[in-house]
């Protein structure tokens, strides 16, 4: 943002007013484990200041926005949970009607129940030219790809998540998986912030599971799309037509077909032994998978964060491009007085209404 060339000093001539401030940055101080009054305090009082400037009262703060740099979970605790101290992690940020307000961007919305909007996770690649992602993509689109189906992640504490535990063990009993194992304490989170590891494992097969974790988007997902790797999804609230609505191709684009980039699998099935992943993945042939890979490999300028330093020529748009211009359409739509209110996905609600 401070290197964005059409900042200005002056806000009645502002399209949209940026807010410094970095709740996610805040909640680390105290994530977890202490009371509501100490998780909740900073923002709400950063809140009542911003809401107090001059800047704020001409559209109530609705021409602001700001980056909230975790899944909107970790914001929307409610004052009522605050007393379980060992067991309430975030705080109540996007419970406030003065964030409600603004334009706030998470790495994971809430779809039910909007209050912000997705961005990609970054990724571990931020060249500095359209040229470097041009020749990033002529390597996705070139690479061996051995494997039918990889995995890289780790199992939870007394079998929570139990369709990640089946997923490991079906993978490490297949000759067609590769698994990157982050199980085993500390050598199993080294293993998974190796950039090479991950993206050799992905570059090197044909899809790459994504069953959801702490929440039901991944940054795993983003790093498969940087290996030219199909994602498999487990759950619709993890797909990028979902989440990553501003990011993910245009429906127009694909006649109609918004799932020919990614696969979706039912987790009940799996784990009730009625689909097996591996047979459902073999299904696809080599020309479905390679016009499915042909998709995602083209998406990948629209999930990197280039080098901040660097401006891509042509036109070429990173995520930080792709978020900036639906920001500023939304600020400009706003200024001419539409009431925007937050976009339904009446087919979601229905769905978690049954």
């Amino acid at each position: 943002m401070r290197r964005y060339e059409c900042l200005t000093d002056d806000p009645a001539a502002a399209t949209a007013v940026y807010v410094p401030y970095y709740p996610a940055l805040e909640i680390e101080q105290h994530r977890c484990g202490f009371n509501a009054s100490v998780r909740n305090g900073p923002s709400s009082e950063f809140l009542r200041w911003l809401s107090s400037r001059p800047q704020w009262a001409a559209f109530g703060g609705r021409d602001h926005f700001m980056v909230a740099a975790k899944t909107t979970w970790m914001f929307r605790h409610l004052e009522g949970d605050g007393n379980a101290t060992n067991r309430v992690c975030g705080n109540n940020f996007l419970e406030h009607p003065e964030s409600g307000n603004m334009t706030v961007l998470t790495y994971e919305s809430h779809i039910w129940e909007r209050r912000d909007f997705a961005v990609p996770y970054p990724s571990y690649f931020h060249p500095t030219s359209a040229n470097a992602v041009a020749a990033w993509q002529a390597r996705a689109r070139a690479a061996d790809r051995p494997r039918l189906f990889a995995f890289a992640g780790a199992r939870r504490a007394n079998g929570i998540l139990p369709i990640r535990d089946r997923i490991i063990d079906s993978c490490a009993s297949s000759s067609r998986c590769g698994l990157v194992d982050c199980s085993h304490g500390l050598q199993g989170f080294l293993t998974c912030r190796s950039p090479r590891r991950l993206v050799s494992a992905f570059a090197s097969s044909r899809f790459c599971l994504q069953p959801h974790g702490d929440s039901f988007m991944r940054r795993s997902s983003v790093d498969s799309i940087m290996a030219g790797c199909i994602p498999v999804f487990f759950h619709e609230e993890s797909t990028f037509k979902k989440q990553y609505r501003w990011h993910h191709p245009d429906p127009d684009r694909s006649n109609g077909d918004e799932r020919r980039y990614w696969v979706l699998i039912d987790p009940d099935q799996v784990l009730q032994g009625k689909v097996d992943i591996e047979e459902v993945l073999a299904k696809y042939t080599d020309e479905e998978v390679a016009a499915m890979r042909e998709e995602v490999i083209n998406m990948i300028p629209r999930f990197l964060y280039k080098n901040p330093r660097e401006r891509f020529q042509g036109d070429m748009r990173d995520a930080f491009d792709v978020a900036f211009d639906e920001v500023m359409a939304r600020m400009t739509r706003i200024k001419k007085g539409e009431d925007l209110g937050w976009p339904v996905d009446h087919d979601t609600l229905a769905a978690k209404d049954s």
